[in-house]
């Protein structure tokens, strides 16, 4: 459902960022017409919801197919105690209509592949990428290569984070290209779970994943399309490295002769 003037309530709930010069009221707009699919409900989806949710984005699609345990309070900061044993989509959502009850949610208890995960990224205007696993992650570049869907993606394990984001709406890198997939066989998963994470680092790369999603939606500033960035929670330091799309690459290698735009 797209609008195109805001509510007295909405002007007044998003008054602070409406007064920015390069927002103003069309960019309101925009995120409250926009609609984002966040796969994953962990860390890095926690940060991100809740920051896109409070700044008006209309629609909040969230997919996951885990349950909430006591253990990932330290870092999942969308949950509460109470919400131990709920699917985390769900809760998530109910969590985020807490917090900004002019916006939509839709929870996706399922862990997204196949044609469900293609029918999701077909809808949505912004895809981010917060899954723990490469199985997913090479799913859903895959799916928004196809679609020419912008995907935003984050990762953190440890004191590290890492933010990429791809602009398949035009000639662009994708994520195989940046960690290669040999021999079908995948990288073995590092995960929260087997290694550990500090909260923080967590979600500083889902709140970039948040600002990045909200810059996109509303063409303001610089996403950083196809630049991968570092993030050292120890040292405080970021590392910036450019790719370049792999002309072997099994996703997007043929990209040249695609219309895009």
């Amino acid at each position: 459902m797209t609008t195109d003037t805001l509510s007295d309530d909405a002007f007044i709930r998003y008054s602070r960022q409406i007064m920015l010069e390069e927002m103003g009221e069309q960019g309101q707009l925009a995120l409250n017409n926009a609609k984002v699919l966040i796969v994953g409900a962990g860390g890095l989806g926690s940060a991100a919801a809740m920051y896109l949710a409070a700044a008006g984005v209309g629609l909040l699609v969230i997919a996951d197919d885990d349950e909430v345990e006591s253990s990932n309070l330290q870092r999942q900061v969308i949950y509460r105690e109470t919400d131990v044993s709920l699917n985390k989509a769900q809760a998530a959502c109910d969590q985020l209509l807490a917090l900004n009850p002019l916006m939509r949610t839709r929870a996706v208890k399922a862990n997204l592949a196949g044609f469900q995960l293609v029918m999701e990224v077909q809808q949505a205007d912004i895809v981010l990428d917060c899954s723990d696993n490469w199985a997913t992650r090479y799913a859903v570049n895959q799916a928004c290569y196809q679609h020419q869907t912008l995907l935003i993606t984050g990762a953190a394990i440890g004191w590290q984070g890492q933010l990429l984001a791809f602009d398949f709406r035009q000639i662009s890198p994708c994520y195989q290209c940046v960690f290669p997939l040999h021999n079908e066989a995948s990288p073995q998963d590092q995960n929260c779970r087997s290694n550990g994470v500090m909260g923080p680092v967590v979600g500083i790369i889902g709140t970039l994943q948040a600002l990045n999603a909200i810059k996109a939606i509303t063409g303001i500033g610089d996403v950083g399309v196809g630049l991968l960035q570092q993030f050292n929670g120890l040292t405080g330091k970021w590392q910036q490295v450019s790719v370049d799309a792999d002309s072997g690459c099994p996703v997007c290698g043929q990209q040249d002769q695609r219309e895009v735009g």
